[in-house]
């Protein structure tokens, strides 16, 4: 699969996601698909997904994107998705301006792996606490 044609797929299925249209964004997964989430969480559908963050978020978005494609070195297809989150704590309150990377890796035009890395755990916790965690001079 061409780059172009790779960040096309990555940000229709980014889009599904958010929209929670599951059963459109599995169709962009390559059957086995990976999605690795911080600290080591691995899911293998979407719906386990979605369920495992109803713990941490009532919704979140990635309204600011944008892509690096190339190849790895077995000349698998990859695109790096770089922008910020945006969302809704559980307590209803709003978030926005934190940090997310995610790698996705394809076997043909499918989506076979993401590796999700973002900021959300520091932000949760910074927002939980009555004292900032980090200080800027």
């Amino acid at each position: 699969m061409d780059a172009a044609a790779a960040t096309a797929t990555v940000d229709e299925y980014l889009t599904l996601c958010e929209q929670r249209r599951l059963d459109e964004a599995a169709t962009l997964l390559a059957p086995g698909a990976r999605l690795v989430f911080p600290g080591g969480v691995v899911h293998t559908d979407l719906p386990s997904m979605v369920a495992a963050a109803a713990g941490r978020y009532l919704q979140v978005g990635k309204p600011q994107r944008r892509y690096l494609a190339g190849a790895d070195g077995s000349g698998a297809t990859t695109v790096t998705c770089l922008g910020t989150l945006s969302g809704r704590w559980l307590d209803g309150t709003s978030f926005s301006g934190i940090r997310f990377v995610d790698v996705f890796v394809f076997d043909g035009d499918r989506i076979a792996e993401q590796h999700v890395f973002n900021d959300l755990s520091i932000a949760a916790a910074d927002a939980a606490s009555p004292i900032p965690l980090e200080t800027t001079s």
